[in-house]
């Protein structure tokens, strides 16, 4: 079956068709979840739920756009409700004195030594909020002012757990200047 004829026979609640949509589009929009929910049973339930919102709403989808893209929104937004219910998102973060658009001391090539699992790591060990912010912004591409409405938080609170997440990111993973001096190999 094409892609239009996996989404016209949703449409009309054709079985075939979901099972085919579930088997084309869960492995990707498990990994969109994952991203945001680093607990492998939450993101199935969650997973599960999306597909849920999915099925109903397909109809809705006006072929407007990609059809991947409308359907990364749907598990996104099922993770971030998942975790507005989980934990307080939009707990105010004073930005205080770190750099805007970068951090201090990050040394680019030590990022080149990381692997994909590493990293992965490190992102779901990041507190919910900063693992959300970082996905929506970096991955996702939204603007603060877009996640801070998505999140009932302010633009600034946004661009504060984005940089506090590089930070933790970038001391979790040894790659700053002042982690490597601290461990004698700066």
């Amino acid at each position: 079956m094409t892609q239009e004829q996996i989404i016209e026979g949703c449409r009309r609640g054709d079985n075939d068709a979901r099972r085919a949509l579930y088997q084309h589009y869960a492995p990707l929009m498990f990994g969109v979840v994952r991203r945001y929910v680093s607990e492998r049973a939450a993101a199935e339930d969650i997973l599960h739920d999306g597909f849920v919102v999915l099925y109903t709403k397909i109809g809705e989808w006006r072929g407007e756009g990609p059809f991947d893209a409308w359907c990364r929104r749907i598990f996104v937004n099922a993770a971030l409700s998942f975790l507005r219910r989980k934990s307080n998102l939009g707990a105010d973060v004073d930005i205080g004195d770190l750099p805007p658009n970068r951090i201090e001391g990050v040394r680019p090539q030590a990022l080149e030594r990381l692997s994909t699992e590493e990293l992965k790591r490190a992102i779901d060990e990041l507190p919910d909020g900063y693992r959300t912010v970082l996905n929506l912004y970096a991955v996702e591409g939204y603007t603060h002012a877009e996640i801070g409405q998505m999140l009932g938080i302010s633009e600034v609170t946004s661009r504060s757990q984005y940089i506090r997440a590089k930070a933790r990111l970038a001391e979790r993973l040894g790659i700053t200047k002042k982690n490597k001096q601290n461990n004698g190999e700066g």
